[in-house]
């Protein structure tokens, strides 16, 4: 898919204290680089001849959401007609695990209705992506 039609967004529970917020959104973010390497451009180099990593190509909007609002857009995303766009979500379940073999162990036994989500990354097609958060708010 080409840059011009694809969007990211990230949706976030606003009511969650910043911290947390701005972990949720860098798990996301990782997340997403591993999911579409395609949109991290190459390293860069600036006038004094200093390296830059590459960074994302495409903005990534941040959006403002609630646990009710993340669990419906969920939901939503599991279904058919949004199967082709890439999903990252970060849960409480992940949120509470200090190692990844934790964190596999915990998901082995939840249920999916039991998760409560922190935040939910979602990339693809523009049309789509807007189509289930063009009416959100800003992450301010």
């Amino acid at each position: 898919m080409n840059e011009v039609d694809m969007k990211c967004v990230m949706v976030i529970d606003s009511e969650l204290p910043v911290g947390i917020v701005a972990n949720t959104s860098a798990v996301l973010g990782i997340t997403l680089g591993k999911l579409v390497p395609e949109l991290v451009g190459h390293d860069v180099t600036d006038a004094s001849s200093q390296a830059h990593l590459g960074i994302i190509k495409i903005p990534v909007t941040m959006l403002r959401g609630d646990k009710e609002i993340l669990k419906n857009l969920r939901e939503r995303l599991y279904g058919v007609d949004f199967s082709d766009l890439i999903v990252a979500d970060f849960s409480d379940v992940a949120q509470s695990c200090k190692t990844y073999d934790e964190y596999i162990v915990k998901e082995a036994v939840a249920f999916e209705q039991d998760h409560t989500y922190l935040g939910i990354a979602i990339c693809g097609s523009k049309k789509k992506v807007n189509k289930l958060t063009g009416s959100m708010s800003l992450l301010k």
